[in-house]
């Protein structure tokens, strides 16, 4: 609220000063002009249309590969060898909808042995190979 300076009645202006109104509005106004062109795509593209009559419900149950320090394997919490994990996921991958392989390893687990994981599981035809991870708190 502004404060007369010199003034018979020495009470209050009941003017609104609008000058601090008139410069926020010119700096939104050259934002907005600056950022406007920036808004359109310059490179005009036809999107395909949806195919598909009905969309799948699921992409089946997921399987989990746990992969301990010592370079054990388990399916879905089972025991596993790798020969032996090779054919099941070539049986898997020839279903359909293929499942998605979810692959759980300690964090003290070499690379290696992970590698030659997710490896067997894209050399069988595998599509969809993802890392299980606990979130940071």
């Amino acid at each position: 609220m502004a404060f007369s300076s010199g003034g018979d009645s020495g009470g209050p202006m009941a003017e609104i000063n609008v000058t601090p109104l008139v410069d926020v509005m010119l700096v939104l106004l050259i934002i907005f002009m600056v950022t406007a062109p920036l808004m359109s795509h310059k490179v005009q593209v036809t999107l395909p249309q949806e195919a598909l009559k009905e969309k799948p419900d699921s992409q089946g149950i997921p399987i989990t590969l746990a992969v301990t320090e010592s370079g054990d394997l388990y399916w879905n919490d089972d025991p596993i060898i790798l020969s032996v994990l090779e054919s099941r996921l070539a049986v898997e991958a020839q279903k359909q909808p293929q499942p998605q392989v979810n692959i759980r390893a300690d964090k003290t687990t070499k690379y290696r042995t992970i590698a030659n994981v997710v490896k067997t599981a894209k050399d069988v035809g595998i599509a969809k190979v993802g890392f299980v991870t606990t979130p940071e708190r």
